[in-house]
């Protein structure tokens, strides 16, 4: 039987390099639409182990190193090859190089509408009691899990935050709570303590909010807005930390071992909770590499050289100015900032291992 850690570096290997496939196939196909000429498509990383097939002119290889995917396009760098990319008029160069983190953007959409079909869309107007202490304010008045709380004092409820703030303006007064409680809608009086055991809160429960069960389809207008709000808090993470928001020490980059130290230790807790119910296993690691998959999106489109952002950085210029910048210059700035990255990545590697991530 396959231990835990094995299984979750197979699972962790397997997931991430079908993201990269993906982003790699995005790349392709639309350089192929475009007539630029892809002269190889690699499983792995080089060295090359066997040529597959040829199709259409592009070699499909098996490569040693058993990680992600990588496409070589004739003339990537070079203008004076026909069918190349550098030769490709900017509007395919745009959409060639773009297409590739858009595909990452649109696997972790289909992620996390996965998830949203499976499990339900949360309702944030409407406030559940999810848990009650025995003892509390809320057990002795007679309240029940799956009470809907509906109105405090008259007061119409729409959130679990208006509940807080009105239950904290009412400690140790008579508070009257509106409750659908098995279909019929009743009144409970109960006073919120002013001094309440640790972990409990004033009257005792725990609140969420109930699920909608909706299909695949339905699911992805939120799981498009999931993955934009995911791409937001990605972004904003250097102006925090430019502005003292963050602590730079509660931050860090993480190499593909800093990854699976977070994916390893995510799972060993997860697998507590699935073992009542192992199909809670798919939608686990479904949501973690939509997550991971909206970042390799976002992250791509970074403008910084050697990325797919920097390329598109330099097909700016063509586009509003009408001028391209010489093919030297490209390809020097390129070459340093591809440097600089295998530096940096060998430093955070470094890091990851010296000083693994430790989850709280």
């Amino acid at each position: 039987m396959i231990n835990n850690s094995l299984l979750s570096l197979i699972e962790f290997i397997t997931a991430l390099s079908i993201l990269l496939l993906v982003h790699e196939l995005g790349h392709f196909l639309v350089g192929k639409l475009f007539r630029i000429q892809a002269e190889e498509f690699g499983f792995g990383y080089p060295p090359k182990i066997i040529k597959l097939f040829n199709w259409k002119g592009t070699d499909f290889t098996i490569n040693l190193i058993p990680f992600g995917a990588f496409v070589r396009f004739k003339g990537e760098d070079d203008p004076n090859v026909d069918g190349g990319l550098y030769k490709a008029n900017k509007w395919k160069r745009l959409g060639t190089l773009i297409a590739g983190p858009l595909m990452n953007l649109l696997t972790g959409v289909l992620l996390f509408s996965l998830v949203i079909s499976k499990t339900g869309i949360p309702q944030p107007d409407i406030v559940e009691i999810a848990g009650i202490a025995s003892g509390s304010p809320a057990a002795e008045a007679g309240l029940k899990e799956t009470d809907i709380i509906q109105g405090i004092n008259g007061k119409n409820i729409t959130g679990i935050f208006q509940v807080i703030t009105l239950v904290q303006e009412n400690l140790g007064k008579e508070t009257a709570l509106t409750i659908l409680q098995d279909d019929e809608i009743i009144e409970i009086v109960l006073i919120p303590r002013i001094d309440p055991p640790e972990g409990e809160g004033a009257i005792g429960i725990i609140m969420q909010n109930p699920t909608k069960n909706i299909g695949f389809i339905g699911a992805i207008p939120t799981g498009g807005r999931v993955a934009l709000e995911q791409g937001k808090q990605l972004l904003s993470i250097p102006g925090m930390l430019l502005r003292g928001d963050v602590n730079p020490q509660e931050t860090r980059m993480l190499s593909p071992k800093g990854i699976y130290d977070v994916y390893s230790q995510f799972r060993e807790d997860e697998r507590v909770i699935e073992q009542d119910d192992p199909s809670l296993a798919v939608i686990n690691i479904a949501w973690f590499f939509g997550i991971i998959s909206v970042s390799l999106g976002f992250s791509n489109l970074l403008p910084i050289p050697a990325l797919d952002g920097g390329r598109i950085l330099f097909i700016l210029p063509e586009i509003f100015l009408g001028k391209r910048v010489p093919v030297k210059y490209e390809n020097l700035i390129h070459f340093i900032g591809y440097s600089g990255l295998l530096i940096l990545m060998g430093y955070v590697f470094y890091q990851d291992i010296i000083n693994p991530i430790v989850l709280p």
